[in-house]
């Protein structure tokens, strides 16, 4: 009977410390899934961008894929006006980046961006490009102001609410050109954004016209004279945060990769220059 009795204090004594055990490996493997979970949550990132950030920002997406592997990258690219109005109108966009600060005031005016994201990303260059073998010999502004004042000839630029169509307004009037007149002659076609300019240009349907040295450089378009500061004033890119996101810090994130060395010398490739 002592023996059965002892057998029987043993046994309990091994099914305690088996409890005992085990009790404590679950809370570990709980904690240990919890990171795993958690790094493979997928957050998407919706992007509004000036329509001549097209290639370069498609291009570093591939970058930032290895990065953050877990943000997908949705783009939205047009003139930076009609991404404006989009925003404000309540357009889902957790990220803007605007080829004009015009753009980007109006909505810091309107209370639309996350406080303390805004940044002066970008530099580019407005210049004037010719078609194929050049049919109307243009070399300068200079140039094209005395053809479209005495000439038969059609000239492309951004609409009034485009910033490339807003640089191209302040190179005619710094060559005192009476825009109305020249659009009225039938001399001047407008483009909805740089990208229909740029097609334009490329295809021969008009004799010159003015986009980003960006997009004269991504379409190999002929380039003839390049517009300073003077004529159009500097042509910078800010990039901000919009306020009420849901991923405002995969935002932020997002903003300070387009910063790195690897980001810049994309865009530097191109005709960018960093403006940080």
């Amino acid at each position: 009977m002592r023996n059965k009795v002892v057998a029987v204090l043993v046994l309990a004594m091994v099914l305690v410390s088996l409890v005992a055990c085990g009790g404590k490996e679950t809370p570990a493997a709980d904690e240990s899934e919890k990171p795993s979970e958690e790094a493979s949550e997928e957050i998407e990132l919706t992007v509004f961008a000036a329509a001549s950030m097209t290639e370069t920002l498609q291009e570093i997406e591939a970058l930032y894929q290895e990065e953050a592997p877990n943000v997908k990258l949705s783009f939205n690219f047009d003139s930076s006006g009609t991404l404006q109005t989009q925003i404000e109108e309540g357009a889902l966009c957790d990220v803007f980046i605007s080829a004009g600060e015009k753009q980007m005031n109006a909505l810091e005016e309107g209370e639309l961006l996350a406080a303390g994201t805004r940044l002066d990303l970008l530099l580019n260059q407005v210049t004037l490009c010719v078609p194929e073998e050049n049919p109307k010999g243009i070399t300068s502004f200079e140039d094209l102001g005395q053809k479209l004042s005495g000439e038969e000839m059609l000239f492309a630029m951004g609409n009034s609410d485009v910033p490339v169509g807003q640089y191209t307004q302040k190179i005619l009037t710094y060559f005192s050109l009476d825009e109305s007149a020249l659009a009225a002659a039938g001399k001047i076609s407008y483009g909805s954004n740089v990208k229909e300019v740029t097609t334009w240009i490329s295809e021969g349907s008009v004799d010159a016209g003015v986009v980003y040295c960006t997009d004269a450089f991504s379409a190999d378009l002929e380039i003839v004279d390049a517009a300073t500061e003077d004529m159009c004033g500097k042509v910078l890119y800010p990039a901000a945060v919009i306020k009420g996101t849901e991923q405002e810090e995969a935002a932020k994130a997002y903003l300070e990769f387009l910063k790195t060395d690897a980001a810049v010398a994309i865009f530097e490739k191109v005709g960018f220059t960093k403006a940080f």
